[in-house]
């Protein structure tokens, strides 16, 4: 490459630079993923246009993951994390199952709340996994 196609190339780069600038009159930024930091360089949101569907990552003061939203073909998923990395709840919109289920602080499934195409159902879970009580039409 010679010195002119560098500089052409660094000239470009510039002005791309230059549209992105903080406070800018830029109304839109295109990318693939989006990770912002905070003041101490860690990262505390993710925005991903991935091979699967969107997803959206936050992230707590320590680098853990506490929510995720996520748009598959069947549907979008939301998942809350505790401050001990812990699932705590899941929220499923897809077609054929919607759901929302809640965790102990364990990560251990206590309950799950659900439509399927036979109707409504809700099913609670000991601490060991074994239903305990089961309301399924």
């Amino acid at each position: 490459m010679t010195i002119e196609e560098r500089l052409e190339n660094a000239e470009k780069e510039i002005e791309k630079l230059k549209q992105i600038r903080v406070g800018g009159s830029t109304k839109e930024i295109r990318a693939n993923k989006i990770v912002i930091e905070d003041e101490n360089s860690k990262r505390r949101a993710k925005l991903v246009a991935g091979k699967d569907g969107p997803a959206l990552e936050l992230f707590n003061e320590d680098g853990w993951l506490r929510a995720s939203l996520v748009v598959l073909k069947d549907g979008p998923h939301l998942v809350l994390v505790d401050e001990n990395n812990k699932l705590r709840i899941k929220l499923d919109a897809d077609k054929d199952h919607p759901s929302l289920s809640l965790y102990d602080e364990n990560g251990n499934g206590r309950a799950e709340l659900g439509v399927s195409k036979d109707g409504p159902g809700l099913v609670m879970y000991d601490e060991n996994g074994k239903v305990i009580w089961s309301a399924i039409k």
